[in-house]
């Protein structure tokens, strides 16, 4: 069963839906002239000031917050895991690959979270949007949106789930020798605790456990390099070297070494999956594209700082030529060469915040899609909360348990195709409409250019969509 889904997804991917990435990635950047790069320094200013305190916001998810779940949910075993994986199939030049989707993907991430912001609806607790929202308000397309909404409750909220999980049992099972079934059986019971709580207490929990877990694992790798400072140079020359074919080092090909540097790139760094235009819809901000370009300034934080960190510590390590390490197992194997047996434990500690609240996040993603059906669909509407329900036991219950107890290979494999589907989706609505994000960032630099500290928004200043905007009074 492995063996047909992990084929099956590789047939998805292939060079299409890679081209279909970096092809997205590279018009998005050329269209909005390099928004990205220059404008890094706006969504560094823009980050600050969403961190301060606003008591309009109360009521409302605040920026950074809508920040700090969408970083949550990068910023997991990706970063610990997915990495190392990358590097033990597809070898050093992988993560290369992931640098690349990385930079070209920020301008994609800016795109769509533009796009959620722009086309969100009122929601009881705060704002609601994300694909769903704008492929049925910008496409006009139910069954488009409604697949999309499938698609992304599967991946995130049961599919992705079922990694962080894995990850973490496999984790604690190495550092501390605890059995899988104990601590998913833990993990399933916090985790419903919470999810069953609602936007508001998931945000809370983010802003806290990202920076510390964030910080925390990023001293420790800065430790570690400036300890081998040295061999740098030497880790740099074998990652572009691999990265085409020249120096194969862990096996794989080119063509096996782009797709799992892209693969879990996109896994760590979500651009163009569509998954952070639904929580950046519920921000409360003053013009679309400031949430656009804090959700781009966060495929930064995730892949060129946390995934290099993961990278430079195994490369370092040379363990990565070990076939019999991969996943977060190489990842605790590396760190223990470097620093030591507390190593292995500082890992499992930190898998267990990173993936902890990746788990969080992703329910949320799902949740805010299952609210989309149920208000969308009459037969579901009537049964709305009922869905609801099930959908929590299964996000933060039996998909938590289950990734607890299944393979490695198995919920890697599921999560790989889930997301080839989800992203191919996705790319099909915001090449369509794109334009509205390109105009409103037109907007946004010229708000600026005419001494406007703080650029705002309202929906009249797109007509020809007017009617299909909720927000924006």
């Amino acid at each position: 069963m492995t063996d047909l889904i992990s084929q099956v997804s590789d047939a998805l991917w292939g060079y299409v839906l890679i081209g279909g990435l970096l092809g997205c990635g590279l018009w998005f950047t050329w269209r909005t002239r390099f928004v990205q790069f220059r404008m890094l320094g706006e969504m560094v200013r823009l980050l600050a000031d969403a961190s301060v305190a606003d008591e309009r916001q109360r009521k409302h998810v605040s920026s950074f917050q809508a920040f700090a779940v969408s970083v949550a949910t990068r910023v997991g075993t990706g970063n610990l895991a997915g990495v190392a994986t990358a590097i033990a199939v597809g070898g050093p030049g992988a993560v290369f690959w992931m640098w690349v989707i990385a930079l070209i993907g920020a301008s994609t991430a800016f795109v769509e979270s533009t796009l959620g912001q722009l086309f969100k609806q009122h929601h009881a607790e705060s704002f609601i949007g994300g694909p769903a929202y704008y492929i049925r308000r910008g496409l006009h397309s139910r069954w488009l949106s409604a697949l999309f909404a499938v698609l992304l409750t599967i991946t995130f909220g049961l599919s992705y789930n079922s990694i962080q999980s894995n990850t973490i049992c496999s984790a604690m099972q190495e550092a501390f020798g605890w059995q899988p079934l104990w601590v998913g059986s833990v993990l399933t019971a916090v985790a419903l605790s919470i999810v069953f709580g609602g936007i508001h207490r998931i945000a809370r929990v983010s802003a806290v456990l990202v920076p510390l877990m964030a910080i925390g694992y990023f001293v420790l790798a800065v430790v570690v390099i400036a300890l081998n400072i040295e061999q740098i140079p030497h880790v740099l020359k074998v990652i572009v070297l691999d990265a085409f074919g020249v120096q194969q080092v862990a096996g794989g090909g080119l063509g096996a070494t782009m797709m799992m540097g892209i693969k879990r790139g996109l896994f760590s760094n979500e651009a163009g999956e569509g998954s952070a235009p639904n929580v950046a819809a519920t921000a409360a901000v003053s013009h679309p594209v400031k949430q656009g370009l804090i959700q781009a300034l966060g495929v930064f934080t995730d892949t060129l700082l946390v995934c290099s960190c993961t990278a430079f510590i195994i490369l370092i390590s040379g363990l990565y030529t070990m076939p019999e390490l991969n996943g977060i197992a190489l990842t605790q194997a590396a760190l223990h060469q470097e620093v030591g047996q507390w190593g292995t434990f500082f890992v499992a500690l930190a898998i267990l915040l990173f993936a902890f609240s990746s788990i969080i996040g992703n329910y949320y993603y799902g949740e805010a899609n299952v609210r989309f059906l149920t208000s969308h669909t009459s037969r579901l509407g009537r049964h709305s909360m009922s869905v609801l329900t099930l959908y929590r036991l299964l996000s933060g219950g039996v998909f938590v348990l289950f990734g607890a107890l299944a393979t490695l290979d198995l919920v890697w494999s599921l999560g790989d195709l889930c997301m080839a589907l989800l992203t191919a989706c996705n790319l099909v609505a915001i090449i369509a409409l794109g334009r509205y994000a390109f105009r409103l960032l037109d907007d946004y630099r010229d708000q600026k250019r005419r001494g406007i500290s703080s650029p705002v928004f309202h929906r009249h200043q797109l007509p020809e969509i007017e009617a299909d905007i909720e927000c924006w009074e």
